[in-house]
């Protein structure tokens, strides 16, 4: 009996264990693979840059007035509770509204929230490419002036690994602390 014992446990021993996530796993997804687009600093992007850290990809717009601010101001949250680990996550804004959220604009922008955080955009092409590889939904809502619109869009986040693989999809306004955990999980 004793012998059995022990050869289960040797044999779980060589099990790994499969991290539990709060958030939606989307590990082996075949899409949401990468972006070719130009942050806010005018250096062209993509996901290779970031190799070596993990990356949290969320998209929306300046102008939105609720959903992206919030996401964003909770993304800082996250930041300050992850402390020293929080320079082995960066962030990217990548906004649906390349008409009005200029490089100048996203630079004051996606900085106030963190300083760390990069705004990424592209022309209409580049935009709409990289929204059709994310399977984000976006679409422009006519204001009654046709300056004045809002876009209805996907309000989760991709999370990815530090191997540049599609983890995680964060819903959005559950808060930090489940962000921080998933995040702390895939830094391990």
């Amino acid at each position: 009996m004793q012998m059995l014992l022990l050869c289960m446990a040797v044999a779980l021993c060589g099990c790994d264990e499969k991290p539990v996530f709060q958030n939606t796993d989307l590990t082996g997804l075949d899409y949401a693979r990468d972006f070719a687009l130009t942050d806010h600093n005018g250096k062209p992007r993509s996901l290779a840059d970031f190799k070596g850290r993990a990356v949290l990809v969320f998209f929306g717009y300046t102008q939105c007035p609720d959903v992206c601010p919030t996401t964003m101001a909770e993304m800082a949250a996250v930041m300050r509770q992850l402390g020293k680990q929080a320079d082995d996550l960066q962030v990217l804004f990548i906004t649906l509204d390349p008409a009005r959220d200029s490089q100048q604009l996203l630079s004051q922008y996606v900085p106030a929230f963190d300083r760390r955080f990069l705004g990424l955009y592209g022309d209409a092409a580049a935009t709409a490419k990289v929204a059709k590889e994310f399977k984000v939904f976006c679409q422009k809502v006519p204001g009654k002036d046709p300056a004045n619109y809002t876009i209805d869009h996907t309000a989760g986040s991709y999370v990815f690994d530090r191997q540049g693989r599609v983890r995680l999809f964060v819903r959005h306004g559950q808060g930090p602390a489940p962000i921080v955990h998933d995040i702390k999980l895939l830094l391990q």
